[in-house]
């Protein structure tokens, strides 16, 4: 007859078996060669009369087996494993079950059951084993895409990750979507027997365009509750056929006279078109790249140009240059001899590719305008320049005029000097070449000044008695001279020549006076005789106007005396 003990525990046993197990179980996640910890999920503290701990597995055949048993009584556990968890289990200070390196046959069921007196509970825990993938590579890489045209462009594999790994595509950061036509994405998982590992492998056919030329492809595989690795980007090669071309000109600024042309020939095309013709002025030149140089072009080069394709001359580009030139023709030119008073005509021919900008400059002072010389003056004499400029050409032109004639004297004058005590005698005078100038009369503090054909010379006088000073200014083409009074400083200082041009000024008013009285008898006697001739001709009639042959001569003796 058995023991009230094991009647007790097979009654407890059979009524677990009947009771009805959870449709949610719960899930412990471990990694891939580390330790699992399977957790006991009971829901209320251990009783305290627990008789022992025991956890068992579900094997491949459906049958349960048995780990461990931990009495409450003793400090360790007893292991009773054998075959895939024989020296790899073990018993926490919780009461988890310890798997060590995890492996993927660990993903199955764990019961923990907690057994007491009056009671026996099962906690099972479904455990599922987590191996990260390899980092992603993209392998069998194409070479170059085609225009338009579907290609393999590559095969992104990952490796040995449980579960299988999430494969996508990308291009420029933004995910590539299979449309089954111009992108075809098919991917394909293996498991390796002896690891239970996947590999999988996603291949991407593309259909590459012309602004694919520098998009970057990558590889994204992303895990279940992992992270997300991704392909270092790649660029792929894209051929595509000539559409458009253009033709430069190389280098900065415009073209001149003397430069040389480079021209490139550029076309769209990948990979580029090495050889080109290029059409100058009719000619048709092959070159084995895109440049062509012309050395020292010159004005009839302007024109248009063209290049093409050396396979295919329909596929041509034009460009319109202008070579620019400059040419200034001045008249007169050189070192030009002209008289005072003549005229100089100035003459300024250009020619040249475009609008010109002009100016002028006399000894080295920017003129208003171009200079016009109707009558040569002294002053017009001096180093002419023209400068013209038109995209970076500058031209300069200049004359030297020398204004030569004989001496005029322009002014003379006399004053006191500072101290009243002296005379200060000023003589001005033009010539050219340079006028010499002399006083009749010696002096002090000689002073000389002479520029653009003037000439100034002053001389310090100390007058004993009144005299008629003069200067002459002479050249090689001649002379002049002209007078003036100066009155002595003798006997009673400045106040006494002051009084003499006094006097002088008054001898001058009296004869304007004078004058003018003389005029007004002239005006009345021509008016009396015209009046009297008039009343003769109104008083006798049958009379002659005219008087005799005597009255008529001493009329006119009258006349001539008062014209006179």
């Amino acid at each position: 007859m058995p023991s009230s003990a094991a009647c007790l525990l097979r009654a407890f046993v059979a009524a677990v078996m009947c009771l009805p197990v959870s449709s949610s179980i719960p899930t412990a996640i471990g990694s891939y060669g580390e330790n699992i910890e399977v957790p006991c999920f009971y829901t209320t503290p251990l009783p305290s009369d627990l008789i022992f701990i025991k956890w068992k597995y579900t094997q491949d055949d459906g049958l349960s087996g048995d780990l461990l048993v931990k009495q409450a009584q003793k400090a360790e556990a007893t292991i009773s494993a054998m075959g895939l968890y024989k020296d790899r289990v073990s018993l926490s200070n919780t009461s988890s079950l310890i798997l060590s390196k995890g492996v993927l046959a660990d993903q199955r069921t764990f019961t923990c059951m907690v057994v007491g007196p009056s009671s026996l509970n099962e906690y099972p825990v479904q455990v599922k084993v987590y191996k990260k993938p390899s980092a992603p590579q993209i392998k069998n890489k194409a070479k170059e895409l085609e225009n338009g045209k579907l290609t393999m462009l590559g095969e992104c594999v990952t490796q040995d990750a449980n579960p299988a790994a999430n494969v996508t595509w990308a291009k420029n950061g933004q995910p590539l979507v299979n449309d089954g036509s111009t992108v075809k994405i098919s991917n394909q998982v293996t498991v390796n027997k002896a690891t239970g590992l996947s590999t999988t492998t996603s291949a991407l056919q593309y259909t590459a365009g012309k602004g694919d030329v520098d998009s970057k492809f990558t590889c994204l595989v992303q895990q279940e509750a992992g992270p997300v690795q991704t392909t270092t980007p790649e660029t792929f090669t894209i051929n595509y056929p000539t559409e458009k071309m253009s033709l430069q000109v190389v280098g900065e600024g415009t073209l001149k006279e003397g430069d040389s042309l480079v021209l490139k020939c550029q076309a769209d095309g990948n990979p580029p078109p090495t050889k080109f013709y290029f059409h100058i002025k009719g000619q048709k030149v092959p070159v084995d790249n895109d440049t062509l140089v012309m050395p020292g072009v010159t004005r009839d080069k302007s024109g248009q140009y063209k290049c093409s394709l050396y396979d295919n001359e329909k596929m041509e580009a034009t460009k319109d240059i202008v070579v620019n030139y400059l040419d200034l023709s001045l008249s007169p030119s050189g070192s030009v001899l002209k008289n005072h008073g003549e005229a100089l005509p100035v003459t300024v021919l250009k020619n040249a590719s475009g609008e010109v900008k002009v100016w002028w400059t006399k000894d080295n002072v920017k003129l208003e305008k171009q200079p016009d010389f109707k009558s040569l003056r002294y002053a017009d004499a001096g180093l002419y320049l023209v400068e013209a400029s038109l995209a970076g050409i500058k031209r300069t032109q200049s004359f030297q005029l020398v204004v030569q004639g004989k001496p005029i004297i322009t002014h003379l004058s006399k004053a006191y000097s500072t101290d009243k005590n002296h005379k200060v005698l000023t003589c001005e005078a033009e010539g050219s070449p340079k006028p010499t100038l002399q006083w009749s009369v010696n002096g002090t503090d000689e002073e000389n000044f002479y520029d653009k054909g003037k000439v100034i010379y002053k001389i310090t006088v100390v007058p004993s008695q009144n005299l008629t000073v003069s200067c002459t200014a002479s050249n090689a083409l001649g002379e002049e001279s002209r007078f003036i009074d100066v009155f002595s400083l003798n006997g009673n200082g400045p106040h006494h020549e002051d009084r003499y041009e006094d006097a002088d000024q008054a001898k001058v008013i009296v004869g304007v006076v004078v004058g003018l009285l003389l005029a007004a008898a002239i005006v009345g006697l021509i008016y009396w005789v015209y009046m009297k001739k008039s009343r003769q001709g109104s008083w006798k009639t049958g009379e002659k106007e005219t008087g005799t042959s005597e009255e008529e001569k001493k009329l006119e003796e009258n006349n001539h005396k008062a014209e006179v």
